[in-house]
């Protein structure tokens, strides 16, 4: 939650201290905003791994405090920065050290039972709704002031999780369940071996490479479309965004318990996709900020229950021992996503805003967005089928 205050904090202002720094147009802007995003996910996708395999071989608590206190100094270091190049460094060093959900899932993972994983998965999302409240509505009215104030505050928040975390964290895997050969697996390429090791791991992976990526195309997006779309300020954009952290308290810390036992885990990650391709579709034509709003309900319905029944039968496919590796493969797929999401909505938004471009039309991510979920969905039917084959061999 503490963590989440701190991304959401600078999430708002993020896009104009860019702007700031560059004193560029809006298609300008979006560009270079774009390439900070895609060099954070980068050095996410290269790290996620080497931080849920040293977790397998140190334990938990260790590699989430490490992490924690690393991102104290960087956010106070783009608090500080001169120019885009000292933004840049500070978006990659912020993605080598944010890859601490890797970590924290698979503390979930180590602490419950296969059945009750999903649910787990849930609260921590929605332990990362509560956050996301706070700190994105804080983060607008501290940026409507001072740009670099939001920075500070995360960086005061990080340092403060960290000690927190030093106190009250318990470490969740014993000496004799660590694995000592993690460390030779912990590769980008290499974790995303394991996602091949069953059929039903490689369709989960690719249905969530595709979700990830247009999730962190609108994540990249979405401050600088709702300004110009929208006529936002960063106040009504934090506000917005506090309105996705309530979404997601409520759908992972309830509504999750609910409809997954009830609908099933295959069933929810279909439905949930093509639940969520719906808000793409309308926001791809809107112009109503209101309808804005009201479109991040259900589109965080869909993806907000489908991600932990994802997880959860994605965790039942490895051995306890391969929890840490696992949870790093995935945030592996999201980092990787995460590069290519973010350079194709930022990209085709300063396209199509562009005096070059054959129409002006900001949404036309979002309109391809609306297919790949679709597509995601009927993926997630082939998974349902190879998952119900698993099952029933192993209970032969």
């Amino acid at each position: 939650m503490i963590n989440m205050m701190g991304a959401g904090l600078v999430w708002p202002t993020l896009p104009s201290l860019v702007s700031e720094l560059t004193g560029g147009t809006v298609s300008q802007t979006a560009a270079i905003y774009g390439a900070t995003a895609v060099i954070f996910s980068l050095m996410q996708f290269i790290f996620a791994p080497l931080m849920g395999a040293l977790s397998d071989r140190y334990g938990r608590r260790r590699v989430m405090l490490v992490a924690l206190t690393g991102l104290g100094f960087d956010n106070i270091l783009l608090a500080l920065a001169p120019t885009i190049g000292w933004m840049f460094i500070g978006r990659a060093v912020g993605g080598i050290l944010g890859a601490t959900i890797s970590t924290a899932n698979a503390h979930i993972a180590d602490t419950t039972e296969a059945k009750d994983r999903a649910a787990a998965f849930g609260m921590i999302g929605a332990a990362f709704g509560v956050g996301f409240i706070i700190g994105p509505i804080l983060g607008g009215f501290l940026g409507s002031y001072d740009l670099r104030l939001p920075f500070y505050c995360a960086a005061a928040l990080s340092f403060g999780n960290a000690i927190f975390g030093y106190f009250y964290l318990e470490e969740s895997l014993p000496e004799d369940k660590r694995d000592k050969s993690s460390l030779k697996r912990a590769n980008p390429f290499g974790t995303l071996k394991l996602l091949t090791s069953t059929r039903v791991l490689m369709l989960l992976g690719i249905a969530l490479m595709l979700v990830s990526a247009m999730q962190r195309g609108l994540e990249a997006l979405w401050v600088i479309f709702s300004e110009l779309q929208y006529g936002w300020n960063s106040q009504e954009t934090g506000f917005s965004l506090a309105v996705v952290g309530a979404s997601y308290v409520f759908v992972q810390g309830y509504l999750v318990r609910k409809v997954i036992p009830r609908f099933g885990e295959i069933n929810t990650i279909i439905g949930g996709f093509l639940l969520s391709s719906l808000m793409y579709v309308m926001l791809a034509f809107n112009t109503n900020g209101l309808l804005g709003y009201l479109g991040i309900i259900p589109y965080i319905i869909g993806w907000g229950c489908a991600q932990p029944a994802l997880q959860a039968i994605a965790s039942r496919q490895v051995s306890d021992e391969q929890q840490g590796l696992l949870q790093g493969s995935l945030t592996s797929v999201g980092g990787l996503a995460a590069i290519v999401g973010p350079a194709l909505s930022t990209t085709s938004f300063s396209y199509f805003t562009s005096s070059i471009a054959p129409v002006y039309f900001p949404g036309a991510f979002f309109l391809f967005g609306a297919f790949v979920l679709i597509i995601s969905a009927w993926i997630g039917v082939f998974a349902g089928r190879a998952d119900a084959g698993t099952l029933k061999n192993t209970s032969a």
